[in-house]
């Protein structure tokens, strides 16, 4: 699949979520909606970005927006992660990867030489009426989500 930009259509899903739910991106229509995609669940800096989200969350509310964490982590570690740091939002789960392939997230890493797949750190925003709005790639946890925020 070719590479989601400002103003594509953002792709349908329909996943899993923590709490045994299910989410699909038709839920969120006449809302924005922010889609976070992250390696995995409890690890520093996936901990830190879901803390960031989770500690403005109410800011994200009054912007008409909602939020949603996707990992390819299992519901059951979706659910002791939410817990564990009191997460505001829906964390879905893509184990299938079908979601991530979709949005363009699964891609090849490479560390210490070795090469893998992996989930590459990203940030969509999509409009009320499905659209993408704004597309941050490779993301750095630091002042993220405040940028996030300020191009609502």
């Amino acid at each position: 699949m070719s590479e989601l930009k400002i103003g594509d259509q953002a792709p349908n899903f329909k996943m899993a979520t923590d709490g045994e739910g299910e989410v699909s991106l038709a839920d969120y229509k006449g809302k924005n909606l922010v889609v976070y995609f992250y390696p995995k669940d409890d690890t520093p800096g996936c901990t830190v970005e879901a803390n960031d989200f989770s500690d403005h969350y109410a800011e994200f509310q009054a912007k008409n927006t909602e939020i949603l964490g996707i990992s390819k982590d299992s519901v059951k570690s979706h659910d002791k992660f939410k817990n564990k740091y009191e997460l505001k939002f829906t964390l879905g789960s893509d184990e299938s990867l079908d979601v991530c392939k979709s949005f363009g997230v699964w891609v090849e890493k490479s560390m210490y030489g070795k090469k893998y797949m992996g989930i590459d750190r990203a940030t969509f925003l999509i409009d009320a009426e499905g659209k993408i709005k704004q597309v941050w790639r490779k993301v750095k946890v630091k002042n993220h989500v405040t940028e996030v925020l300020s191009n609502i």
